[in-house]
């Protein structure tokens, strides 16, 4: 039998919570990584893609994990309709904070959006970063083997090679401990599971498959999208395509 928590355990963790960094008047950390400028390639407004109305319900029973794709491409504004379901940001507070189309504890919404593109129309295959504020895209690397490079980092799982594209969230440690210290490693966690469903469901209204993807070798996938593996690090993954037809 567990002890119920005392007047110590809940004066240490009272404690705890006034030596925030917020508390202790550190400065916020910016809403996002600062986000390049130069080759900046804006997406398509999210609702410019027209899509047929699809029931939640069948959303969620038929959503299964895909690992087979057909190889066609998915376009720009697919795409971008797909990070406007993921991160997309809805408005700018005045605290500031962002709201979005995933809940986030306390609206710290910690993540930043990085793609490997095989087939995306309009987009020449390579790593881009999706910056949330501006809704657009900035090329990281086109180097030809970063398909197969990411495919190594994820213990070879062969559908990074024939989706049309990879999602990696990276979590960037500050933006959610500067207001949840240790605990907020723990609201990582959770936020990503929230996103990653998003991509699922939004997915279905596609006709797109979706593949989890959380066995990688740490090091390798951060080295990769280029982040330290400390105060940023990559979090989650999946692929995505479209469903091959059924013979």
């Amino acid at each position: 039998m567990f002890d119920l928590p005392g007047p110590r355990f809940m004066h240490e963790t009272i404690k705890r919570e006034r030596e925030t960094p917020q508390r202790q008047g550190v400065p916020q950390p910016p809403l996002e990584l600062a986000f390049p400028q130069n080759d900046f390639i804006p997406l398509p407004h999210p609702s410019s893609l027209v899509i047929a109305e699809f029931d939640l319900r069948k959303a969620i029973e038929q959503r299964e994990s895909v690992r087979k794709y057909a190889p066609v491409s998915i376009s720009l504004a697919e795409l971008s309709y797909l990070l406007w379901c993921t991160q997309g940001v809805k408005a700018v507070t005045d605290r500031p904070a962002t709201l979005r189309n995933v809940p986030s504890a306390g609206s710290r919404h910690a993540f930043e959006t990085f793609l490997l593109v095989n087939r995306v129309d309009g987009l020449e295959a390579g790593v881009y970063r999706f910056g949330a504020l501006e809704h657009g895209l900035a090329a990281v690397s086109h180097e030809s083997d970063l398909a197969q490079k990411a495919c190594l980092a994820c213990s070879k799982q062969e559908h990074i090679l024939n989706s049309a594209v990879t999602f990696f969230w990276v979590a960037v440690v500050e933006r959610m401990t500067w207001r949840y210290v240790q605990r907020g490693y723990r609201y990582l966690f959770l936020d990503a599971g929230h996103v990653c469903q998003n991509l699922y469901l939004a997915a279905e209204s596609l006709g797109c498959g979706v593949c989890a993807i959380a066995a990688f070798d740490d090091e390798a996938l951060n080295q990769f999208v280029g982040v330290d593996g400390e105060t940023q690090f990559v979090i989650y993954a999946a692929t995505l395509g479209k469903k091959q037809a059924l013979s």
